[in-house]
């Protein structure tokens, strides 16, 4: 069984009540409940919550939320890996035990059906333990630059000063979005930026985090400006 987990919990500090908060027309997290369901990739979609208005708002969507989930796994610190494992035994406890199970963000608007199932097809074609979103630095982060105690500037690595940008290798980040993964991965709590994980590719336009209110905005003009262009 493939199943798409979808965490959200209600005490979002930074951003109150973020996966139930209207963006671009909906509910932050129904973007992400639509993109499983077309991606035609699960068995089932259920969010993971300790929340009952988001359990509701998210079962109006179309997927379930057949349980709450418990307090200790839904504070500022919990991990992701915690959080899946979690679902993945409850559902295990109560019918089929997933195989595969991707963990999709409620706050991710950008996420697409069809990267879902690239992520599924690299999972299984490359037998990898996890497959996940991922996008390329904008800016060479071998060139980075610290503020240090006194207020003045120090390269990270100051030995590529000179250095052409053209002549770094380039890096790459979480985009934040999905993480296709085995069950067995997932409970056994396997790091997840590891060689045994594939990325997905994202173009950097239709990756954003949305952490602050100033990302939201953001995150909300880059989404208008995309969805002219059917995401391209």
């Amino acid at each position: 069984m493939k199943v798409a987990i979808i965490p959200a919990r209600g005490g979002s500090k930074r951003i109150p009540r973020k996966n139930v908060k209207p963006f671009c027309g909906k509910p932050m997290l129904a973007w992400s409940i639509e993109a499983a369901l077309a991606s035609g990739c699960f068995d089932r979609v259920v969010m993971t919550t300790d929340d009952d208005e988001i359990a509701t708002v998210a079962e109006g969507f179309g997927a379930e939320a057949p349980f709450r989930r418990p307090p200790e796994l839904a504070d500022d610190h919990t991990p992701t890996i915690p959080v899946v494992a979690h679902a993945i035994r409850w559902l295990g406890e109560h019918g089929p035990a997933p195989e595969l199970a991707c963990c999709l963000y409620a706050t991710a608007p950008f996420v697409q059906a069809e990267d879902i199932r690239r992520g599924l097809d690299i999972l299984l074609r490359e037998g990898c333990e996890y497959a996940f979103s991922a996008t390329s630095f904008p800016f060479p982060i071998q060139r980075a630059i610290r503020i240090n105690a006194q207020g003045r500037v120090e390269m990270f690595h100051p030995e590529h000063f000179n250095t052409r940008s053209q002549d770094l290798e380039e890096a790459y980040h979480d985009a934040g979005q999905f993480y296709w993964g085995r069950a067995s991965a997932w409970l056994g709590g396997k790091m997840l930026f590891a060689p045994h994980s594939a990325p997905v590719l994202l173009p950097r336009c239709r990756v954003q985090d949305i952490d602050t209110p100033e990302d939201w905005r953001r995150a909300e003009s880059m989404f208008r400006a995309l969805k002219g262009d059917s995401f391209a």
